[in-house]
């Protein structure tokens, strides 16, 4: 008796062994229940082992979950949607949502939104300075340094216009050039500052030359300087230079103005005449005098009487008339020879 019960021993074990084993393995065959009720004939295929799922607890998948046949919890419920506990529904995925219960497919969040966690019900629209342009999306991208958006669920940035700049990502709106520089394209990250000789002031949209008589030596300036008395400044991109001490150079000056040479000279502020130059104006205004004197007396002589009587005789000529041709001339006829 004893000898059986070790003989039986290797058999139970090898039975067991095949218990656990058949124990892991899935069941695929399905089992097929007929009934009969009023005269008809009503097939029910259950999947395997659903006789020991507690379907009675059966519940539709919530918004944000899927529910999946591929699962005895789900596909041994009565209908579609349902699973035995929340905990069977599939939660959608990142960039995925579901706004609808007992669904058995996530949707992707479409462009300009997005979702970064599981299990969404809706998609969340992409903040101010960021964007999409892909579907099933779990982030937003932000916008690139030089481009901007204001608005929400934007699909992409706009590039910041000109006179604005963007030096950073995700921005929301351009800023405007500070005083003294400029963008003259569009998409800047950065503004250009205003080289010398120019400037920028706040009614100006770029950089401008200083006027005739400023200057500006220094880069990034709203305003130029006037050139001081004293100097003269022939470029706005240069210091003001001294004036020559025989110049003028009142405030603003583009040039030194000098006194004209050997008939002025500087005396001051002011140019006065030279010595060479009062002496010529002597000698002319003498000579001017002595024609005076020279034409009055001229007049005199020619309105004397008695100058004009002596000079009567020597001024007339008595003749006869001649005639030529049957008319009257004041002179002898003059003949040609013959």
């Amino acid at each position: 008796m004893k000898r059986h019960s070790l003989l039986w021993c290797p058999v139970l074990a090898a039975a067991c062994l095949l218990g656990v084993t058949l124990s892991q393995t899935t069941i695929v065959p399905s089992v097929t229940n007929t009934t009969d009720s009023s005269n008809s004939s009503m097939t029910t295929v259950l999947p395997p082992a659903c006789d020991t799922v507690n379907t009675s607890a059966c519940a539709a998948c919530t918004p944000g979950t899927r529910y999946s046949n591929e699962t005895l919890n789900c596909s041994c419920c009565p209908a579609s949607g349902l699973c035995v506990s929340p905990g069977d529904c599939l939660p959608c995925p990142r960039g995925h949502y579901q706004p609808l219960a007992a669904q058995e497919l996530c949707l992707p969040c479409a462009q300009g939104f997005y979702t970064n966690s599981t299990g969404s019900p809706v998609c969340q629209s992409c903040p101010p300075g960021s964007y999409t342009n892909a579907t099933g999306t779990a982030v937003c991208k932000g916008c690139a340094p030089g481009y901007y958006t204001s608005q929400q669920n934007a699909t992409w940035c706009e590039p910041c216009p000109k006179e604005t700049f963007c030096n950073t990502s995700s921005c929301v709106r351009c800023q405007g050039c500070p005083l003294g520089k400029e963008s003259l394209e569009i998409a800047s990250k950065e503004c250009t500052p205003c080289r010398p000789g120019m400037h920028r002031s706040p009614k100006d949209s770029m950089c401008r030359i200083c006027s005739v008589g400023y200057y500006q030596i220094k880069w990034g300036q709203e305003r130029c300087e006037i050139c001081p008395k004293e100097h003269y400044c022939p470029s706005p991109d240069v210091n003001p230079i001294k004036c020559p001490n025989d110049a003028f150079c009142p405030e603003g000056s583009t040039s030194p103005e000098y006194c004209m040479e050997t008939f002025f000279r500087k005396s001051g502020g002011t140019c006065e005449l030279a010595p060479i130059t009062i002496a010529l104006l002597v000698i002319a205004a003498g000579m001017a005098l002595l024609c005076v004197i020279l034409l009055i007396l001229r007049r005199r002589k020619e309105s004397d009487p008695e100058l004009a009587v002596s000079r009567a005789p020597l001024l007339r000529k008595a003749h006869s008339l001649g005639r030529v041709y049957g008319v009257a001339w004041d002179a002898e006829p003059v003949y040609a020879g013959w």
